[in-house]
Formats: C-alpha cells, sequence, structure tokens
C-alpha cells in the first residue's frame, strides 16, 4: 500500500470514526492532558494498523478493537508517553464545544470506575453492537458477554437509583 493510499484511509476513519474514539478516550482517561495523550496513543496505533487491515472484519470493529486495546495498555503504563501533537490531524482533535449534560458526565464517571472488560463491554453496548462482535472484539465468549452486561446493568441501576441533583 503507497503512504498515500494508507493517509487517505486514515483521515477517512478518523473522521468516520472520531465519536467512537473521542467515546474511549473519555471513558479511559479523565484528564484533558490525559484525553489527549491517549487520543494521540489510539491515533499512532490506527495508522500503524491501516497496513494490516485485511476487511476480515468491519472498521469500525477494527477501529474499536484497536481504540480499546490501546486504551487498556495506555490505562496499565505507570509512566506516560507525552507526544508531540500530531500535525496531520490536529484538525480532528478540534472539538465543538457542547456543553455537556451533567447526566452524561455522570454516567461517564461511572462508566470510569469500572474495570478493563466492564468498561469495554458498557462502551460497546452504547454502541449496539451484538453480543457476537463484543465477543469477537474483546476475544471472550458471546454467554460470558451476556453475564457481564447483565452484571453492569444491575450495578449502574443500583448507582443510579443514588443519583441525586447533588451529584451533578
Amino acid at each position: 500500500m503507497t503512504r498515500t493510499r494508507q493517509h487517505i484511509i486514515f483521515e477517512t476513519w478518523l473522521m468516520q470514526y472520531r465519536a467512537l474514539v473521542f467515546k474511549i478516550v473519555r471513558a479511559y482517561a479523565s484528564s484533558l492532558e490525559d484525553q489527549d495523550d491517549l487520543f494521540q496513543e489510539i491515533c499512532i496505533q490506527i495508522w500503524n494498523s491501516v497496513n494490516s487491515f485485511k476487511e476480515e472484519s468491519s472498521p469500525v470493529t477494527w477501529i474499536y478493537r484497536i481504540s480499546l486495546n490501546t486504551a487498556i495498555k495506555w490505562g496499565r503504563n505507570t509512566e506516560r508517553h507525552r507526544h508531540e501533537p500530531l500535525e496531520n490531524v490536529q484538525h480532528v482533535l478540534q472539538e465543538n464545544y457542547v456543553p455537556m449534560d451533567p447526566r452524561l458526565d455522570w454516567l461517564y464517571a461511572k462508566i470510569h470506575q469500572l474495570d478493563d472488560i466492564d468498561r469495554s463491554l458498557t462502551l460497546l453496548l452504547l454502541d449496539d453492537f451484538s453480543y457476537k462482535e463484543m465477543s469477537n472484539i474483546l476475544g471472550i465468549s458471546e454467554s460470558y458477554v451476556g453475564v457481564k452486561i447483565n452484571r453492569i446493568k444491575k450495578l449502574l441501576i443500583s448507582k443510579l437509583n443514588t443519583y441525586n441533583d447533588h451529584e451533578i
């Protein structure tokens, strides 16, 4: 694959799946600086993976897998590696400012408290992935996906029951 073709695919994927990547970044990194670092790390991994994409899965599944694996690895890494801004994707980092709904902030805070697998499953569930797709992305069985999602829902519902205006 030519470098030009790689760049076109990379740019297309980032533009199409930017919201998905931002969602994962927000779930795995809390500070704005860490979110920027994680976004850059995911972009690097996506760029590096363009040549190895064999179209055995959809691009969204591929991007999700790369993003989640990168976020999990990044979260476990005790040393945060700082990267220079990626000039080729700087325009993707510019998100239009829209005030966040406090309920969405609450949800992200609760998702951030989950362990890596539960956090990943929650994000995949919110994006309407099937249990089969989730099991393929995370490398776990479909039945285990169902069990985990049931437990996550119960946990979030119990936390929602304690949700009140003072937490916003």
